[in-house]
């Protein structure tokens, strides 16, 4: 019956999902806590290239807060 293939496809679907997981677990570890940050369009690229510029630390995702705000 059309039962019998459920077994499989959940082990396809946890098959499936397992990388894209562990990448953002990886992004996660290796960027301080936080998820590692895209820039599709330019405006995206321009708030990175901001944050790393504000932050202090050359680093987008190592931000040290308002005070380094000049």
């Amino acid at each position: 019956m059309w039962y019998e293939i459920l077994p499989s496809l959940s082990l396809m679907a946890v098959a499936l999902m397992i990388p894209g997981l562990a990448t953002t677990q990886i992004h996660k570890f290796t960027n301080g806590g936080k998820e590692k940050r895209t820039a599709r369009i330019p405006w995206q690229w321009y708030l990175m290239e901001r944050d790393r510029r504000v932050g202090g630390t050359g680093q987008y995702f190592d931000s040290k807060g308002l005070e380094n705000i000049k």
